[in-house]
């Protein structure tokens, strides 16, 4: 869904202007009220809601009109924090950046258009509006499948993240209350589970985020940087832990095999400057 995006800022002059020309050439959306908009939904069929709020008193005056039914939950509501983000032209029209909307569930723009002591929102889903604009080929049912299995994927990861994180805590306990055998590797152990676990959960919620629940729209590296940064480091911080038990269990058993320590730590360096170098080269860019 981030794609979306990323055509609507490309095009979005062309789209605005279209949608503007458009509603300028219906007349007055006023004079639509009576027949709940109707001819506005067929008109654009990535129209999903339109309500009209009091410019005044900045109180939601109408009903959530959709194409096939009306809802007054939202009658009456105040919707001061909605116009105090908007920015009107010359004409009277303002346009809003991408968001979720909360009635539909869908990633939208709205369109405010003030006429006399009235402000006509009108909600256009954005997948909808840029197939009909031919700017993108959209497959419905590949879509919802390609979005069903990133859920899944998602949830699987959150899940085993989980499981790994209870199971070193559950040995942990296990080996200090009932086994009463504390070593020094036992406690670095759930210390490693839990790093990895948090690297995990981090990058399922930055799956769920950018393709299933669309929280984060941004299309852009930083992104992709602050997720690859923030699971590169935690494995990191892993894998430093891990050689650190490597050289305690060396040093006491075995001081020959050093060299293999040595070995990991020269491992761990190499991704930390590799990482310094992605890090660099992403701000310089």
């Amino acid at each position: 869904m981030k794609e979306f995006l990323e055509i609507y800022e490309e095009n979005k002059e062309k789209i605005d202007y279209f949608i503007q020309e458009s509603l300028k050439n219906i007349g007055k959306l006023s004079s639509h009220k009576r027949y709940n908009f109707a001819q506005l939904f067929n008109i654009f069929p990535s129209l999903e809601l339109v309500y009209i709020v009091n410019k005044e008193t900045k109180i939601q005056i109408s009903d959530d009109i959709y194409k096939h039914k009306t809802d007054s939950k939202g009658k009456d509501k105040d919707r001061s924090y909605l116009i105090t983000k908007l920015e009107f032209k010359d004409n009277n029209f303002a346009f809003s950046r991408p968001y979720i909307s909360s009635a539909t569930r869908s990633n939208c723009i709205t369109v405010s258009v003030k006429e006399s002591e009235e402000i006509i929102f009108l909600d256009f889903r954005l997948d909808i509006l840029l197939e009909k604009l031919n700017l993108i080929e959209l497959h419905k049912p590949f879509h919802s499948i390609t979005k069903a299995f990133y859920m899944f994927v998602g949830i699987s990861m959150i899940t085993l993240a989980t499981i790994t994180i209870l199971f070193s805590l559950y040995d942990f306990i296990y080996y200090l209350i009932v086994k009463q055998d504390i070593q020094l590797e036992l406690m670095f152990k759930p210390i490693i589970a839990l790093t990895l676990g948090i690297a995990i959960f981090d990058l399922a919620k930055t799956i769920l985020e950018q393709e299933v629940f669309f929280k984060s729209y941004s299309k852009n590296s930083r992104v992709e940087t602050k997720m690859i940064t923030k699971f590169l480091i935690t494995i990191i911080i892993a894998l430093s832990i891990e050689a650190l038990i490597v050289v305690f269990k060396i040093a006491i058993n075995d001081y020959d095999k050093m060299i293999n320590a040595l070995y990991l730590i020269t491992g761990v360096s190499f991704i930390l400057i590799a990482l310094s170098i992605f890090i660099y080269f992403t701000k310089r860019k």
